[in-house]
């Protein structure tokens, strides 16, 4: 009998959920399990929520040490920026130059920006400071950049190619024409949007395929 999935999953919503698919990317918001290794009501610990590889140096590290950290698993980058996260300065080094120089081009900066500079803007747009739930806008589809996350038709998916792909734990289901004019949920938050607009490119699960090619 294979074992219970722990809570670890992330949704482009930010929601952390039980799910037996495993991700492409992890990441943490801090320690939010509980000794038995559930979670309790916290989502965060930390305005600092990053997007990390899966391996490291051949280092293996339990996902729910006591006290310490909570391991959260992304079907993809894009799935990850939309629930609020950001490339590792760490482990990711190359990924967070291309993301700390496409978030200076748009916001116009003279320098990129720090991390806790990003971070503090981040989680003021992914989180309803009264309500502490998932903040999200509306937009029209042709106005975004590729790369972003929607919710269409109450099915969050992926911009890409002019079309859009539904999310699944297990990847992206068959793309879906969709009009230019047409209105969505924004998931992603603005600024990230801005430094997917100004060029930066997230990583996407092989179930994408070429789509922002």
């Amino acid at each position: 009998m294979s074992a219970t999935p722990l809570q670890n999953r992330v949704t482009p919503t930010g929601e952390i959920v039980a799910d037996p698919a495993r991700g492409t990317l992890m990441g943490n918001r801090g320690c939010l399990h509980r000794a038995d290794r559930t979670l309790g009501v916290t989502r965060w610990r930390s305005k600092m929520w990053i997007c990390c590889v899966l391996r490291w140096r051949d280092v293996r590290r339990d996902v729910m040490p006591p006290g310490r950290w909570t391991a959260l698993f992304f079907l993809d980058e894009a799935t990850a920026l939309s629930a609020g996260h950001r490339p590792c300065g760490y482990c990711r080094r190359d990924a967070y130059a291309s993301f700390t120089g496409a978030w200076r081009r748009a916001a116009g900066l003279a320098r990129p920006p720090r991390a806790g500079e990003m971070d503090a803007a981040l989680h003021a747009e992914r989180v309803d400071s009264r309500t502490r739930q998932k903040r999200t806008r509306p937009a029209v589809a042709g106005e975004l950049p590729e790369g972003v996350m929607v919710r269409h038709d109450g099915t969050c998916g992926l911009l890409a190619g002019k079309r859009f792909l539904p999310w699944t734990h297990r990847g992206y289901l068959a793309p879906v024409a969709l009009r230019a004019d047409r209105r969505v949920e924004l998931l992603t938050p603005p600024s990230t949007v801005a430094a997917i607009g100004a060029g930066y490119r997230p990583l996407l699960h092989p179930s994408a395929g070429a789509s922002l090619a």
